[in-house]
């Protein structure tokens, strides 16, 4: 199997490959092209409901009629065209695994596959994110439209699922179709699997230098400055944040001079209520802590499947730090500013979620 490609930040073709080209086919053939041929010929993306691109949608067909070229006939299961749509999309599907098989695919410099992450890793999360946990985003437009950012959030649930939720929500809400690069602690990046799988999804380890380079080339950067102590913290302190660290984020965006958006999460907690933490199984295992809930370890893996609560994500408004001076991310009283300024508008905006939420589960 040969080896994915790897590209710098700075290259300017398509992160999503080679240039589209549009395909014609010519009239009166008499001979249907096999699924192996439409493979050879059919770009990636140029059809809609194929793996590996965006499905393109007629401006007139949201109004549900329209003249013209963009008036699409119905196609029952037996039409001509509704076979045609299947070849094409088994085609698209044989053209994705030809890619992965041959390594004819673009990661960048830290791993991430947006191919692999668009079609495949979205396409798993997308049903626990709209049908299990049924999450409402709020403030999306927050976060800009171009240019780096630097997305703050609290951390709870036992299993970090909230950051998972925060990267499909920005991918499948922003109108200017961002993608959300994650800082993950260094326990993500010594499993096995979970290590692929992670950088694949674009995450990244939690080191200013790495968070620095991502908000420089323009990226959309999320942190959870609670870490373990947030997302262990016991049943009894939900929605009550945790100590922000050193104030190291600030330091990152203040160099970077991008804005801070700080985010709340509502509903996280609850998906896995902490009742109590093994310490000495934890210290053997090497985990930060061991969790003990109401089905785990009682339900054995049954317990492991989380509570289906009713999630909301808000983004607030953007905390700017492009106005500072460059010596600025050297100040410890701006850093402690800072940090407690975003950390006090997170909470403020937990409480009045809280509030505004009819009930854990609807």
């Amino acid at each position: 199997m040969a080896d994915a490609k790897v590209i710098p930040f700075d290259d300017d073709r398509s992160r999503n490959g080679a240039p589209q080209r549009s395909v014609r086919r010519r009239a009166g053939s008499g001979r249907r092209k096999s699924v192996a041929e439409s493979a050879r010929e059919i770009p990636v993306g140029s059809v809609p409901g194929q793996l590996g691109g965006e499905r393109a949608v007629p401006k007139d067909a949201s109004a549900g009629g329209g003249t013209g070229a963009s008036a699409q006939p119905p196609r029952g299961p037996g039409s001509p065209g509704a076979d045609v749509g299947w070849d094409r999309r088994i085609a698209g599907g044989l053209a994705f695994l030809r890619r992965r098989l041959t390594g004819d695919y673009d990661v960048d410099e830290f791993g991430y596959d947006r191919e692999l992450t668009d079609q495949v890793l979205m396409s798993l999360l997308r049903p626990l994110y709209a049908k299990y946990f049924r999450v409402e985003v709020k403030g999306i437009e927050n976060i800009p439209s171009e240019g780096g950012a630097l997305v703050v959030a609290n951390h709870s649930g036992t299993l970090p699922l909230d950051g998972l939720m925060m990267q499909v929500a920005v991918h499948d809400n922003h109108p200017a179709g961002r993608h959300l690069r994650l800082l993950a602690a260094d326990l993500v990046f010594v499993l096995p699997v979970i290590n692929e799988l992670a950088r694949k999804a674009g995450h990244t380890l939690a080191c200013s230098e790495d968070a620095e380079r991502l908000l420089q080339r323009g990226e959309v950067v999320g942190v959870m400055p609670e870490g373990f102590k947030g997302i262990g913290k016991p049943f009894g302190e939900r929605y009550k944040l945790q100590r922000f660290g050193r104030g190291g984020f600030v330091s990152t965006a203040l160099r970077a001079g991008v804005p801070i958006v700080p985010c709340s999460i509502v509903g996280a907690e609850e998906i896995y209520p902490m009742i109590g933490n093994a310490k000495t199984l934890a210290r053997l295992l090497g985990f930060p802590y061991f969790p003990i809930t109401p089905t785990f370890p009682w339900l054995g893996p049954l317990g492991a499947v989380p509570l289906p609560t009713k999630w909301t994500i808000q983004f607030g408004e953007p905390i700017p730090t492009d106005g500072y001076p460059p010596e600025a991310a050297e100040d410890p009283m701006l850093m402690f500013n800072l940090t407690d300024q975003v950390r006090e508008q997170i909470q403020h905006t937990l409480y009045k979620l809280l509030v505004q939420r009819r009930s854990v589960f609807f």
